[in-house]
């Protein structure tokens, strides 16, 4: 927005989920919950939230999945390379909406390799492209044997309701 529309930052405040998220979390707003996903977790940095977002936005989102993840899990593993450097899964540009299943499968093996090699069985992955690539291809492909879920699941199965009893993660700094 800043770069095509800054007098709309005037007016308005524009958040994404990670923004919003971190501002909870950081408020104290919600509070979370690592025991109730205590398998080992990585996090998928997704093109459109990472290099595509810092071109575009000039802001990519790479540390506040991870902060959250963390906050969500009680093991946790990042996959080699990461962040700006991470592989694409095989869905982007739109191509799980399209018929080419045998290209976005092949293309995704290195990812499906590199989720492999961290021993993760959960997987965060905020896109909805990655999401069901990773959980509905590459999984089955591949046989990961893994559970994928939104950033936001995650954190809605971690949230501590008021007045439950469980043991509460401390409030992260900003990223």
């Amino acid at each position: 927005m800043n770069k095509w529309f800054p007098e709309a930052l005037k007016e308005f405040k524009i958040y994404s989920v990670f923004d919003l998220l971190m501002e909870y979390i950081n408020d104290g707003k919600i509070k979370l919950d690592k025991n109730k996903h205590p398998m080992r977790a990585t996090y998928h940095d997704p093109c459109n939230y990472g290099r595509k977002s810092q071109k575009a936005f000039g802001k990519g989102y790479y540390e506040e999945g991870r902060i959250i993840t963390q906050l969500c899990s009680t093991d946790y593993k990042d996959m080699e390379p990461n962040r700006e450097s991470n592989y694409c899964c095989g869905a982007g540009g739109g191509a799980w909406a399209m018929p080419f299943a045998p290209e976005r499968v092949y293309y995704g093996r290195i990812k499906a390799r590199q989720i492999r090699e961290t021993g993760a069985h959960l997987v965060v992955a905020p896109c909805h492209n990655c999401r069901d690539q990773l959980m509905k291809s590459l999984n089955n492909e591949y046989d990961l044997g893994m559970e994928v879920k939104y950033l936001w699941e995650l954190v809605a199965d971690s949230l501590v309701l008021p007045g439950q009893e469980s043991e509460v993660t401390p409030e992260p700094s900003e990223a």
